[in-house]
C-alpha cells in the first residue's frame, strides 16, 4: 500500500467554516452544485452537492461549509436541508435534480451504480466464490474486511481493480497464491505503516494454513504481502513482481482515475492538517519516482509506467505548489 505518512486513527473532525474556495477564482467562479433538499434519511432530508470539475475543489467546497468528509458519497456530498441555504449563501449554485445529474455525467467524476460499494461487493463475493468455492466464510469475511468505513482508498475499490489487474497481467489465469496475495495485502488495514502488512500476512499465515489449503500455502502469501512493505520484489520472483504491479496499477490510471485516487487517500488521512500532509506526500511520491522503473512485469511497464509518471509528477507539481 502507498502510505502518504504513518499516524493512526481514521477519524475525521468536522472542518471548521471557511470562507469560498480559493480553487473559485481560479476556475473563472463558481464550479459546485447542490439540488433541493429531498433524499430521506436520519429523520430528516438531504441535498447533493457535486462538482462538474474536480473532487478536489468539491472537498474543498466541503472544508469551506464545515462538513464533514463523512458526508462525501463516492462523487458528491449528501448536505442536510439545514445547510442548504449555507451552501448557497456561500455560492455554491443551486439547481434542479435533473440538472445536477447532467452536470456530473458531463464532467466524468459520476460513479456509475457497478462502482457503488455495494456492486463491488457483490462482485468480490462472486469472484472468490468462483475461485474458493470451498470457502465462501472466508471469502465473506475478507469482503466485510474491505469494506470497513475508514477505508476511502483502500476499500473494496481498490481490491476489485487490483483483481482486475493481475487477470490482466496474467492473461486471466492467476495462480492462487497471487489471487490470495491480493486478496489479504490490506486485509488489515488501519493506517499504520509496517504494522498493517505484518498483520495481514498473519492472518494469511492464519486462515490459509490447514482447512483443505494447500500445505505451506499460508506462509508463501504472507511472505508475498510482506513485499508491500517497500514495494521492492525480487525480479526472480514473479508472483511478488504481479503483486507489487496490481498494488500500483493505480497511478497509470486516466487521470480522472488518479485524481480520485489522491483524493480518497487525503480522507484516510483528514485528520492531519494539510501542510503537513503534503509535505509528507510529496515526500514520499519523490522517493516513488526515484525507482526505476515503478512497474516490474514488462506488459505492467507497457500499460502503466509512461502516464504513472505522469500523474505522480503532476501531484507533486500542486502539493508543491499549494
Amino acid at each position: 500500500m502507498l502510505y502518504p505518512l504513518s499516524y493512526e486513527g481514521n477519524t475525521a473532525p468536522p472542518y471548521p467554516r471557511r470562507g469560498p474556495p480559493a480553487s473559485w477564482a481560479h476556475n473563472g467562479g463558481m464550479t459546485v452544485y447542490i439540488d433541493p433538499p429531498r433524499w430521506p434519511a436520519h429523520g430528516t432530508v438531504f441535498s447533493h452537492m457535486v462538482s462538474d470539475t474536480s473532487l478536489d475543489e468539491l472537498h474543498e467546497t466541503a472544508r469551506a461549509l464545515g462538513i464533514s468528509v463523512r458526508a462525501f458519497d463516492e462523487d458528491h456530498y449528501d448536505v442536510p436541508a439545514h445547510r442548504h441555504a449555507d451552501a448557497v449563501a456561500l455560492g455554491v449554485r443551486a439547481v434542479d435534480g435533473k440538472q445536477l445529474t447532467r452536470l456530473l455525467i458531463r464532467s466524468g467524476l459520476r460513479i456509475p451504480a457497478r462502482g457503488r460499494p455495494a456492486k463491488i461487493a457483490a462482485t468480490l463475493s462472486d469472484r472468490w466464490r468462483r475461485h474458493f468455492p470451498v470457502h465462501p466464510a472466508l471469502g465473506e469475511a475478507l469482503v466485510s474486511r474491505w469494506g470497513e468505513p475508514h477505508r476511502h482508498y483502500h476499500g473494496t475499490s481498490h481490491l476489485l481493480q487490483a483483481l482486475e489487474a493481475v487477470d490482466r497481467l496474467t492473461g486471466g489465469s492467476p495462480s492462487d497464491e497471487l489471487l490470495l496475495a491480493v486478496w489479504f495485502h490490506d486485509a488489515v488495514y488501519r493506517g499504520v505503516p509496517g504494522r498493517d502488512e505484518e498483520e495481514s500476512a498473519e492472518l494469511a499465515r492464519r486462515e490459509l494454513t490447514g482447512d483443505g489449503w494447500e500445505p505451506g500455502l499460508g506462509e508463501r502469501v504472507a511472505e508475498l504481502v510482506l513485499v508491500t512493505l517497500a514495494h521492492r520484489p525480487d525480479p526472480a520472483d514473479r508472483s511478488s513482481c504481479l503483486l507489487v504491479d496490481a498494488d500500483l496499477s493505480i497511478l497509470g490510471g486516466s487521470p480522472t482515475e488518479y485524481d480520485r485516487y489522491a483524493a480518497a487517500v487525503r480522507r484516510e488521512y483528514e485528520h492531519v492538517p494539510d501542510p503537513e500532509f503534503r509535505a509528507a506526500r510529496a515526500e514520499v511520491l519523490r522517493t516513488l519516482m526515484a525507482t526505476p522503473p515503478l512497474f516490474h512485469d514488462p506488459l505492467a511497464v507497457q500499460l502503466w509506467e509512461a502516464r504513472a509518471r505522469e500523474n505522480v509528477t503532476r501531484e507533486i507539481e500542486q502539493l508543491s505548489a499549494a
